[in-house]
């Protein structure tokens, strides 16, 4: 397996949806926290205009298939209509 993978994802709320699209992060880490690979997936800053959710998984194979899992697939649906733009998605090892 590759080496362990830090992400961070940046989640733009549309005005006055912070609280809601907090709220659909809040379940789905509640899901994701279990799968394997995942060591950390937390938000660790919110504020009104962006709310930013920090990962770290054990491999990318693992991390790809958590993007192929229902929480993921949960979580878009969830936030289809609360963002202002596409989630911001940065990778690093």
């Amino acid at each position: 397996m590759s080496e362990r993978l830090d992400v961070t994802a940046v989640f733009t709320p549309n005005p006055g949806e912070v609280f809601r699209v907090k709220l659909a992060l809040d379940i789905a880490i509640e899901q994701v926290v279990n799968e394997p690979g995942c060591i950390r997936y937390e938000i660790t800053d919110v504020a009104e205009d962006r709310i930013v959710l920090s990962e770290r998984w054990e491999s990318e194979e693992l991390l790809e298939k958590h993007l192929q899992g229902p929480a993921v697939q949960d979580l878009g649906e969830s936030l289809s209509a609360l963002l202002a733009e596409p989630v911001q998605v940065t990778r690093s090892a």
